[in-house]
């Protein structure tokens, strides 16, 4: 590129339309000047050749990506080697991107290609980027549904105000007929939990047909309404193939389940907006294929993005991945996925985040000072169904836990007196 060329694809805020544009936040590593590493990255994923030889035009005043911040710090080389990358000096950068959505749409598989698509992973001199964050004006998101019942609808649902959302993952989750399964629920609901829900891995399969898991957790969700007073959730996965989705839906919702899983990336973005136009229940999202994409700090794409996406395609919950060592993901980027399904987007409604990973009782309160509010959902699977008094006391323990913490009173000193809580403490931890 010559020194014009890269004037192109630069531009200040004040001098563009930000309606007609989605920010990028990336952090890349680059060879060579920086300046021009950030213009042909505007330019792979935007208009790539912005004239036609020998005619005067300049497709970029209204077509290209355009740089509006642009940071950049000398390094001594890649902070991951790549193999085939161009040698020469490195810098570490972090730009902010304007880039006009007019060129893609109001479409996921459209916008994908365009920010996070060849264009981005295949820029001159920048083997190393991440996409660290996006955003999107209100007249983009308006096209989108976004959550139907969003936070509000599934505590009125629930008749959960001013606490957390119980989950529990019904364990083992491969390998039990329908029966048996939904005893396992059943006891879990009668304890406490508000949502018994199949494993992200269960699907629809010979030895536990969905028809048939669904009509049996119907019918024990209904009897513990019954004994308990309070409503309950049966959360199945129907992640399958897209042209399977609706009729799944249809199936799992008369046969009994009152809310529904998918696993996103697996299934798609546009799957998942397509289900939502037809929803009666709410959606709840899954986070399979995530992490092969967003474990590494500089290189893919931040997974705040595409918890952004999935509140925008329509889910009402988002299950990512948690806290601790177990799930391998750094406390500040679990709270920045968190936040991305709790904050304000325009038109779209929050939806409730699920951040999860061998929880139990015990690292209840945890969770809580670290969300900073009783807006999440809590999803323990062992810490219910491997608890020493069987599913109804695991989902016991996890309510006086949190009897515990809104009361103001220390959770092991609250065990003494509450024997599920104890045996939580006995089975996975130290007093």
């Amino acid at each position: 590129m010559t020194p014009d060329d890269i004037d192109g694809f630069y531009a200040k805020r004040a001098d563009l339309n930000l309606e007609d544009y989605i920010e990028l936040d990336f952090e890349f590593e680059c060879v060579g000047d920086p300046r021009e590493a950030a213009a042909h990255l505007c330019s792979e994923q935007s208009t790539a050749q912005w004239h036609r030889v020998g005619i005067d035009e300049d497709f970029r005043p209204r077509f290209a990506a355009k740089v509006l911040e642009l940071s950049a710090e000398p390094r001594p080389g890649f902070s991951t080697a790549v193999e085939c990358a161009v040698r020469g000096q490195v810098h570490a950068c972090r730009a902010t991107i304007a880039h006009p959505h007019g060129n893609f749409g109001p479409r996921f598989p459209n916008l994908l290609s365009a920010v996070c698509g060849e264009g981005v992973f295949f820029a001159p001199g920048i083997p190393l980027i991440r996409l660290q964050d996006i955003r999107f004006p209100d007249s983009y998101l308006a096209a989108f549904p976004g959550p139907q019942f969003g936070i509000a609808g599934l505590r009125q649902r629930l008749q959960a105000f001013n606490r957390p959302i119980f989950f529990g993952v019904i364990k083992p989750n491969i390998g039990l007929p329908a029966a048996p399964f939904a005893e396992l629920g059943y006891q879990s609901w009668l304890g406490g939990l508000d949502i018994a829900k199949d494993d992200e891995m269960l699907a629809d399969i010979p030895w536990c047909p969905l028809e048939e898991r669904a009509a049996a957790l119907g019918e024990a969700r209904r009897r513990a309404e019954q004994e308990t007073g309070v409503p309950k959730i049966y959360l199945a996965n129907i992640t399958d193939e897209v042209d399977r989705l609706v009729e799944l839906h249809d199936m799992a919702v008369a046969k009994g389940a009152n809310a529904l899983m998918i696993n996103t990336m697996p299934v798609g973005l546009s799957g998942v907006r397509m289900l939502r136009k037809h929803a009666k229940v709410p959606l709840i999202a899954h986070f399979p294929f995530i992490a092969s994409f967003s474990r590494l700090a500089g290189y893919g794409i931040h997974s705040r993005v595409i918890t952004r996406l999935q509140r925008m395609a329509g889910y009402d919950v988002v299950i990512m991945p948690g806290f601790g060592p177990r799930m391998m993901t750094p406390e500040q980027e679990v709270l920045d996925c968190v936040r991305a399904c709790l904050e304000p987007m325009g038109p779209i409604k929050p939806c409730l985040p699920v951040p999860g990973g061998s929880d139990n009782a015990l690292t209840l309160e945890g969770v809580y000072r670290k969300v900073g509010s009783a807006d999440f959902g809590f999803v323990p699977g062992r810490g219910v169904f491997s608890h020493p008094m069987g599913p109804a006391g695991g989902a016991a323990s996890i309510r006086q836990a949190w009897d515990a913490i809104s009361k103001g009173i220390p959770v092991a000193d609250y065990a003494n007196d509450h024997p599920e809580l104890r045996a939580a403490f006995e089975a996975f931890g130290k007093r």
